[in-house]
């Protein structure tokens, strides 16, 4: 089962004709992506601050098939796609009264804040993780 939450456009999301403006998307998606972790009980405070550990999105793949508009609340469905020694791939479909407005395939590599190498997903997280894993 996906990873679901809603989030609502936003005036400041918003060009001046009241169209999403893309780049808050990502914005949106940040926040979606930490609200992830933190259901399952593991908050990005706590995998940067105290295990000294970073969450770069190393490539993305975003599609748009349709604005959304201010007042919109889009629906965010993450999938985990696969989890790797390291590596997280999700795909992502946004919705708009179940429609799909866009979607995003994204890696995420987890790494030292330190050294900035990749590191191996703690158990715990990797856990947490497969909690959204698509079944094969």
């Amino acid at each position: 089962m996906p990873f679901t939450i809603l989030k609502p456009m936003r005036f400041g999301d918003c060009d001046l004709t009241g169209i999403a403006y893309h780049p808050a998307y990502l914005s949106m998606l940040v926040d979606v992506n930490e609200a992830m972790f933190a259901s399952f009980g593991i908050t990005w405070q706590e995998i940067m601050f105290e295990r000294k550990l970073g969450l770069p999105t190393v490539t993305m793949n975003i599609e748009f098939y349709k604005p959304a508009v201010y007042g919109d609340v889009l629906e965010f469905n993450v999938n985990v796609r696969k989890i790797g020694k390291s590596s997280l791939d999700l795909e992502t479909v946004v919705t708009v009264r179940a429609e799909p407005i866009w979607s995003i395939r994204q890696r995420i590599v987890l790494t030292s804040t330190t050294d900035h190498k990749s590191r191996p997903w703690p158990d715990d997280i990797r856990a947490g993780l497969e909690r959204y894993l698509e079944a094969a």
